[in-house]
């Protein structure tokens, strides 16, 4: 089931959103060779309360960082560390504030210096899953058309959603329902409808190779079994007026 937001709602989440865009920036501009995780989850942590907000991660029990960052084979969940990027990795950032009592969360995936013809196309196709399911995102449409344009895009492209990781609807609560698959799962018929009103963190969570994920020993990162790149795009959408509004761009 998908849980509603009134306009005024939708509004706060907005300029939290808005606020958290700002800060997805300046860490993207941060991403460079010699500089290391911690470094940037010092300066979100910094720059989220700067905002007026609070660092919606570290309201998730056990968890301590106000990011999770994770390098190459790294997909989820990744504590920030102190070994420095290096040329060609590929690094992704996930970041969430709670900001007036709603929490907006947004992701990105880049490559530290000059991107490899292959790891541009690897991470344009993830940008192009997530703008075109975030289209999907309107009233009257189900949660499976947006999980269905994911795993289309991605396997179009030669590339492998993840299935055991999912987007999530958002709102008071981080992890709201409902859970957002990567890729088409069971009857589409029985999948949620998507309401005026339903607030989205949609993601596009996808590996180079195999879709097998492993836990790593921190109890937290969750790598690509393979040891292949994996990536993550995500961003805040709200269904507004029947139509998806972006909240985090």
């Amino acid at each position: 089931m998908v849980i509603p937001k009134t306009l005024e709602e939708i509004e706060i989440v907005r300029e939290g959103g808005q606020r958290l865009a700002r800060i997805k920036d300046e860490l993207r501009q941060m991403v460079c060779p010699s500089v290391t995780p911690i470094e940037i989850e010092r300066r979100a942590e910094c720059l989220i309360l700067e905002a007026g907000g609070q660092p919606s991660f570290k309201m998730v029990r056990g968890y301590r960082w106000a990011t999770c960052i994770n390098i190459n084979e790294g997909v989820v969940h990744g504590i920030p560390g102190k070994v420095p990027f290096k040329e060609g990795d590929i690094v992704t950032v996930d970041v969430g504030i709670f900001y007036k009592g709603f929490h907006s969360d947004s992701a990105f995936t880049l490559v530290v210096g000059q991107p490899s013809k292959e790891r541009q196309s690897f991470l344009g196709a993830g940008k192009e899953a997530l703008r075109r399911s975030i289209k999907e995102a309107k009233q009257g449409n189900r949660i499976a058309d947006i999980s269905r344009t994911i795993q289309e895009v991605l396997e179009k492209r030669g590339y492998s959603p993840v299935y055991e990781l999912t987007g999530h609807g958002i709102g008071r609560q981080l992890h709201e329902d409902p859970q957002i698959p990567c890729f088409l799962e069971g009857d589409p018929c029985r999948s949620p409808l998507i309401p005026e009103g339903a607030v989205l963190a949609i993601e596009v969570i996808y590996t180079q190779g195999s879709p097998r994920l492993v836990l790593s020993d921190d109890g937290w990162t969750i790598s690509t079994k393979d040891g292949k790149i994996g990536a993550v795009f995500e961003e805040t959408v709200a269904v507004v007026h029947g139509q998806p509004q972006i909240l985090t761009a």
